[in-house]
């Protein structure tokens, strides 16, 4: 179990240090921001669907906690070239991962990765940090263009 925290640690870290997607999109067709006053995380999600409801482009920018910033460069890698719905889905069952209210059993194997995030519900604190992205991505998808953990 050490070994398997450990290299959780690691892929956290990795992403933490240098997310995916970092970057200001020039023609994201959606963006929001979210907020975690209770950690100071702040980003900003853009993404670019077409008009078959495919997400082609997903980035974000901002600064946060390891979690925050590794949770949305995972994400990012993890919904682009999937449909607005799958996306949505994919948050639920994250989301359930953290909160300790979903199922864990075969998520798949794109879902399997998050799991490396899962952890943060024996912290509820850090739960907020680990799923902004999420909540940030779903408030563009839906047009909003704020969300708060508050």
């Amino acid at each position: 179990m050490d070994d398997l925290r450990e290299l959780y640690q690691e892929v956290i870290l990795d992403h933490g240090k240098h997310p995916r997607n970092f970057r200001t999109p020039d023609d994201a067709t959606a963006e929001a921001h979210g907020n975690n006053p209770l950690c100071g995380d702040q980003l900003t999600v853009y993404i670019k669907t077409g008009a078959d409801g495919l997400v082609e482009d997903v980035a974000f920018i901002g600064r946060g906690c390891a979690i925050s910033v590794a949770s949305a460069s995972m994400m990012t890698e993890l919904v682009k070239g999937k449909t607005e719905a799958e996306a949505r889905a994919i948050f639920e069952t994250f989301h359930g991962m953290c909160t300790g209210e979903g199922d864990e059993g075969d998520v798949g194997e794109d879902l399997d990765k998050l799991k490396v995030l899962s952890g943060v519900r024996d912290f509820p604190t850090r739960v907020k940090c680990a799923t902004l992205p999420w909540h940030t991505l779903v408030a563009a998808l839906a047009g909003d263009s704020e969300v708060t953990t508050e």
